[in-house]
């Protein structure tokens, strides 16, 4: 069996590549003239933006593959103490990001107002409870666990509500605990969360498939039949994801089993890639952009997000400093659709450039 060499290369770079795609469809300039490829599905369906958010939890799952052994060693205290304490600031992180500039209209920001969960609420989420599985089960009966998880989300969808926007079951349970208030408003006047209470159920799947890819790899070495595997099972799980997908289609909102399926397989063709280009050969220099991006992964993701909130707070003639930059000087000198596309590709510069910064001093912000 070969040995690991740059075990944490192929993770980083994966890892910044993610995140560096997160920042630019996050921050499109104008949204209406975005490239399609840059967009979520308008409801059923799959585009390259869908795969950020099941991609990062899969990059999670993978990290944990090296972190789980540390808590092996642990007493059953300590282990709940480190899990409960990261998920902890990762999700209040999350709220606080939401809640953020905290004031407004002169007086503080209404928490009854505030959006609960989110993007980091649900990595928290999906961490605290994959560690529990993965620390306290054999593989077997988590591998059991996903898939009772996946097929019984299907049977949950189909049997309190339906797969509309508006009758689904995630909306129907989110609004009883949490209410409509404290959830996202994106979809018009429809109060729909698409990081709901019930659909972070399959997104558990997404980080323990991370996870055992990670292990994986760690078992049979970074070598030519290890990526033969990697791509013959991520070959099976792409084709089981496109048959469920007849009776339940890809939908990125409801995060459908279907969804779980065909992520997953990406996830573990484009690691298996990676390891090829990263660890079997000489990557050379380009991978130092995304490694910037993988080493300050959950600050520069911060970071991104109210960067972009601040330039929409911030009035500018009119109209938010955001889109008087966007349409002043992206738009106007290359366009509608690459002005907005190099709006976002200066947002996510930007943030490289503090990640930069923070990589030469080797100053790196875990939680």
């Amino acid at each position: 069996m070969n040995k690991l060499k740059n075990r944490y290369l192929s993770l980083d770079v994966f890892r910044g590549m993610d995140v560096a795609l997160m920042i630019i469809v996050n921050s499109p300039g104008n949204g209406d003239t975005s490239f399609g490829i840059l967009n979520h599905a308008v409801w059923n369906g799959f585009t390259l933006t869908d795969l950020v958010f099941p991609t990062f939890l899969f990059v999670v799952g993978n990290a944990m593959s090296f972190s789980m052994k540390k808590y092996e060693a642990m007493g059953s205290g300590a282990f709940l103490k480190k899990i409960f304490k990261r998920f902890s600031i990762i999700f209040l992180l999350g709220f606080l990001m939401y809640w953020f500039p905290f004031f407004e209209d002169g007086g503080l920001k209404p928490i009854a107002e505030t959006r609960i969960f989110g993007v980091l609420q649900r990595i928290a989420l999906c961490y605290l409870l994959a560690s529990i599985l993965l620390h306290y089960f054999k593989t077997r009966s988590v591998l059991i666990f996903s898939a009772l998880a996946l097929v019984g989300y299907h049977i949950i969808l189909l049997a309190f509500g339906d797969l509309t926007l508006t009758g689904n079951a995630v909306l129907k349970l989110d609004k009883l605990l949490i209410g409509a208030d404290h959830m996202y408003h994106g979809n018009g006047s429809i109060a729909f969360d698409p990081e709901g209470l019930l659909s972070t159920l399959p997104a558990i799947v997404n980080v323990i498939a991370g996870y055992f890819t990670g292990k994986f790899i760690q078992k049979n070495g970074q070598n030519f039949e290890t990526i033969a595997k990697l791509i013959m099972i991520a070959g099976l799980l792409i084709i089981a994801g496109f048959a469920w997908d007849l009776t339940l289609p890809f939908n990125k909102k409801l995060w459908t089993s279907s969804f779980v399926l065909l992520t997953s397989g990406i996830d573990i063709f484009v690691i298996a890639i990676l390891i090829y280009l990263l660890d079997m050969s000489k990557p050379g220099k380009w991978t130092y952009f995304f490694e910037v991006f993988g080493r300050n992964t959950l600050f520069i993701y911060l970071l991104s997000e109210l960067f972009i909130i601040s330039l929409a707070k911030i009035s500018m003639k009119g109209t938010t400093l955001y889109n008087w930059i966007a349409n002043n000087v992206f738009i106007a000198v290359a366009g509608d659709y690459v002005g907005s596309l190099l709006f976002a590709l200066w947002i996510m510069l930007t943030c490289w450039f503090v990640g930069y910064i923070m990589d030469k001093k080797g100053f790196y912000v875990k939680v």
